[in-house]
């Protein structure tokens, strides 16, 4: 058996194992099996090993991807950039962090990019923000974060008025606030001050269009929800589980 996984924390909803599953079917993979591993806690983490001696690639969600990086034998250099692990390679007992969550917002964002998207602000300080904020570099884009609890350079959401949205173009959610079942929640912004040369982003999938990114549509402002980054970032992931050598 060869078999992958996801782990993260109360994620029942996740997309994962029916994309991977699909992909083995239409592969003719039969003896492959994706799985969740819903963890209480990141100690949690290394019994997968032992439980589980088939394992032969993860990803990494929710509340881990920073968190779990200590546990791993390798992390790839641009994962050690941004900070943040979304998929584990295994070759034998050895781990190697990577993070394919860059590739999956980058390429996703790119199509919609218009010239005068220069600025933009991270809705959270995640894990998943980690990659955001290294793709928006790689793109020439500038970008404040914004957080419950800032450092820093970083604006708070009682700090952030309308004249701030007003200057920026595009604005990308990587809290969980809109995720299913708590579909009426969102960040607490000034959504008046959005219009149509805004670009909203929401890492978010399920709901297919969140609280955050109705706000925006109703405005006029350009949005995107995070599913094709998902495929996106999950092609990644696949390509490196079979890669010859998967250690940086």
């Amino acid at each position: 058996m060869h078999r992958f996984g996801l782990i993260g924390k109360d994620i029942s909803y996740s997309f994962s194992p029916g994309y991977f599953g699909e992909k083995f079917r239409k592969l003719g993979l039969e003896d492959y099996t994706y799985q969740i591993f819903d963890l209480a806690d990141i100690s949690e983490f290394p019994a997968l090993f032992g439980e589980y001696p088939d394992l032969k690639g993860l990803n990494v969600t929710i509340p881990y991807k920073q968190v779990v990086m200590p546990f791993l034998d390798h992390i790839a250099p641009e994962a050690a950039r941004i900070g943040a692990v979304n998929t584990i390679c295994l070759q034998g007992s050895i781990t190697t962090g990577h993070n394919t969550d860059v590739t999956g917002f980058r390429e996703s964002l790119r199509p919609l990019l218009l010239p005068a998207d220069r600025e933009a602000l991270i809705l959270g300080t995640g894990g998943a923000s980690r990659a955001v904020a290294h793709a928006l570099e790689q793109l020439g884009i500038r970008f404040r974060y914004v957080s419950r609890n800032p450092g820093p350079g970083q604006l708070s959401y009682t700090g952030l008025d309308a004249p701030t949205l007003r200057e920026v173009q595009i604005v990308v959610n990587t809290t969980p606030l809109g995720t299913h079942p708590n579909t009426d929640a969102r960040p607490e912004i000034p959504y008046e001050a959005l219009g149509p040369e805004h670009l909203l982003f929401d890492l978010i999938y399920n709901p297919g269009q969140t609280a955050f990114l109705s706000e925006g549509r109703s405005r006029g402002s350009r949005i995107k929800n995070g599913l094709e980054m998902l495929e996106i970032q999950a092609e990644h992931a696949w390509k490196l589980w079979n890669a010859p050598a998967a250690t940086p």
